[in-house]
């Protein structure tokens, strides 16, 4: 019987499909792992998540009014930020099968970080270029949202295996909770400079360039530390013990209809750069003030991604019938012209985003094989970028037409998610 390929992360030595094997450092010849337990590897992903989230965390919460002070309409930011998100989700439907294919998890990691690391300081000479700014802010959002394109899957796949020895729910949610200290950090450093520079933006985009120099190395660091230890006669890594490729493993049906109920709630969560837009334009904040707001949905990501990834873990996949109605509550509050209620629509934007980048994800990785699991989040990141560009197209344009078909149509869509997550969380394997 062929064996599957091994996938090792420090003390855990995991075989896709199977149990933990073995604990403790691993060698090949002369070659010795250093031996990071799976608490350590999932802590030292969130650490550089944490650094990074600082770049690009920090710079979306200024894309509404960085855009709209380069010219742009509301129809502008909601296709660029929409644009930018499908690219960030549709693009895994590459990058995800090619990490299984090539078994490249690293290389792609890095990559993908890189990008990010280098395109959003770029963005703090984009008021400078006069009307070629507004290209050019838009080349490098959607660009740096290709880094996300890129490192995802690869990442999600690394991260799962040590999340799963330690709860996968729980897991997740740790890593997601450092994750968004760096995303509650990035915001508050943006608003801080922008108020330092009365207003302008540009110089705490440029200072991004340091915790995304931080990132890289840290990421080098931890690669390291848990660089897998290749079995014989698998030399490129892609190899099983015996030396055979292993074939490949179907996904199951209930993985696709997971992926469209997401997908509506993705089209209906509205980016935070039309929120923001919202937010400046209707003098509900000043432009420096969004950060603010932003950060706090931040922390209510964190928030929401420890306390649904506990419960995910102790009472199964049902608690994700909660992402549906904190999708739908969004719009009512976040689009109106009082502070208070427009600051709670943005607290339960940034709940919605936590469930959806912590305990969906660790629903789609108890989905699907292990070796399968890169491929299953490019697919999913795919459709979910399908309804990121319908919703940021639709919303933009809803936005500056009907603020009240704008929230019917996001009620229907989280409506119909709700219709079909029902069954799909109510069969067996939903833990």
């Amino acid at each position: 019987m062929t064996a599957h390929p091994e996938l090792r992360l420090g003390e855990a030595v995991l075989t896709a499909g199977s149990t933990p094997v073995s604990h403790g450092p691993t060698t090949s010849g002369d070659r010795t792992s250093p031996g990071w337990s799976p608490w350590r590897t999932v802590i030292g992903f969130g650490v550089v998540s944490l650094a990074a989230d600082m770049v690009y965390e920090g710079a979306r919460s200024v894309y509404g009014p960085l855009l709209a002070s380069l010219g742009a309409s509301a129809l502008i930011v909601g296709l660029i930020t929409g644009a930018g998100e499908a690219a960030a989700l549709v693009l895994r439907l590459v990058s995800g099968p090619l990490a299984d294919r090539t078994r490249r998890y690293w290389t792609l990691t890095i990559v993908g970080y890189a990008l990010t690391a280098v395109c959003v300081p770029l963005l703090a000479v984009t008021p400078r270029l006069g009307a070629a700014g507004l290209v050019l802010a838009g080349l490098l959002i959607v660009a740096e949202r290709l880094g996300k394109a890129v490192r995802s899957p690869a990442k999600s796949a690394l991260l799962a295996e040590a999340a799963g020895a330690v709860g996968m729910g729980r897991g997740m949610g740790v890593h997601k909770a450092l994750d968004q200290v760096g995303a509650f950090a990035g915001p508050l450093l943006l608003a801080a400079l922008a108020a330092a520079a009365g207003g302008l933006l540009w110089p705490g985009l440029a200072a991004l360039a340091v915790p995304g120099a931080l990132a890289m190395v840290m990421l080098v660091v931890i690669r390291r530390r848990t660089e897998p230890v290749r079995p014989p006669g698998a030399a490129d890594g892609h190899r099983t013990e015996r030396g055979t490729i292993a074939p490949p493993t179907s996904l199951p049906a209930s993985f696709v209809w997971f992926a469209v109920a997401c997908a509506l709630c993705t089209a209906g969560l509205m980016t935070f750069g039309l929120i923001g837009f919202h937010l400046a334009q209707t003098d509900v904040v000043p432009a420096a003030g969004v950060p603010l707001l932003y950060a706090v949905a931040m922390a209510a990501a964190a928030a929401a991604a420890l306390a649904t990834g506990t419960a995910y873990d102790r009472i199964g996949a049902r608690v994700l019938l909660v992402l549906p109605v904190l999708v739908a509550v969004v719009p009512p509050l976040a689009f109106t012209t009082g502070l208070a209620v427009a600051a709670a629509g943005v607290v339960v934007w940034g709940a919605a985003l936590g469930v959806q980048d912590s305990t969906v994800k660790a629903f789609v990785a108890d989905l699907v094989p292990r070796q399968r699991r890169a491929t299953a989040y490019g697919i999913f990141a795919a459709v979910q970028g399908a309804g990121a560009l319908v919703g940021g197209v639709t919303a933009g344009t809803l936005y500056e037409s009907s603020l009240t078909w704008l929230l019917v149509a996001v009620a229907a869509a989280q409506a119909v998610a709700i219709l079909i997550l029902v069954p799909v969380l109510a069969r067996p394997h939903a833990r």
